[in-house]
């Protein structure tokens, strides 16, 4: 039997619905903007020479060297694809499935940061359209999902399904640094700082693979930031071991029950009643 302030579970699996109608129709917005934001190639090869000349005199590291690093092991390349290919999605919506069902709190902060990062990230690509490294012939670039596998995108010309001038700012990074930030302000204990390699790992990866510039995602962290800064995440959860009774009626409180028996019972006289 289920307590008198615990929501159903016909209520349950309606507020579920409810939350993945509301991420399916913001993602087919975030692929359709991305779509409609694609027809500006002349305009993203321009923004990506003056990007490359702004990083150099930066002096960030050089993304074809970074590159060549890791295409000195085949194997690795391979891996690289499979995480900026397979990692990305999967992974944002295994964490945000765990905040409904573990820190409902915490999750409908990490859905309205996540729809307000990607919603400023559609206006940057409508804004700044950028060709992405692997497309730039004389700097040593290599498509590594097209030469390797597995392949990511189609040609430009005949994939309509991706934006491929969105690299500013990038979502891989922008996303992977939500989750690591959500799990760590959810949970406790010193196992959860090691979720930071996933967006170190996805930073490195989408710039060896030629997919994204370093400044790409610096200010898809910029944004985040600025969002988090915004919308502040809530307090960290207490452990399960220590749930507090706040808030439950005093019936469902442990000291409020009684075995049945204590109703009536009468306390035994005192040591110093007996004796008169």
């Amino acid at each position: 039997m289920h307590s008198a302030f615990a929501p159903t579970v016909p209520t349950l699996w309606r507020r579920a619905v409810k939350e993945l109608l509301l991420l399916a129709v913001l993602f087919a917005a975030y692929k359709l903007g991305r779509v409609l934001a694609a027809d500006h190639v002349a305009t993203a090869f321009a923004n990506a020479d003056r990007l490359w000349n702004l990083e150099r005199t930066l002096r960030l590291p050089d993304e074809a060297r970074v590159q060549g690093w890791l295409l000195n092991e085949p194997d690795a390349v391979r891996a690289a694809n499979v995480y900026y290919k397979f990692a990305h999605f999967p992974v944002t919506a295994a964490f945000l499935v765990w905040l409904y069902l573990r820190r409902p709190v915490h999750y409908r902060w990490a859905r309205t940061v996540l729809v307000v990062l990607t919603g400023l990230a559609l206006v940057v690509h409508f804004a700044v359209p950028l060709a992405p490294p692997r497309m730039l012939n004389g700097l040593g670039f290599v498509d590594t999902g097209a030469r390797y596998g597995p392949a990511v995108y189609g040609s430009p010309q005949s994939d309509h399904l991706a934006n491929q001038f969105a690299a500013m700012p990038s979502l891989h990074v922008g996303w992977a640094v939500l989750v690591a930030v959500g799990i760590i302000a959810a949970t406790r204990g010193p196992w959860r700082w090691l979720i930071v390699l996933h967006p170190l790992v996805t930073a490195f990866v989408v710039v060896a693979t030629a997919n994204h510039y370093w400044l790409d995602g610096i200010v898809a962290t910029a944004v985040l930031v600025v969002t988090i800064a915004t919308l502040r995440p809530p307090k960290q959860a207490a452990p399960d071991a220590h749930r507090r009774t706040h808030g439950i009626p005093d019936r469902h409180r442990p000291e409020a029950r009684d075995d049945g028996g204590d109703r009536d019972r009468v306390a035994a006289p005192s040591r110093d009643t007996a004796a008169a």
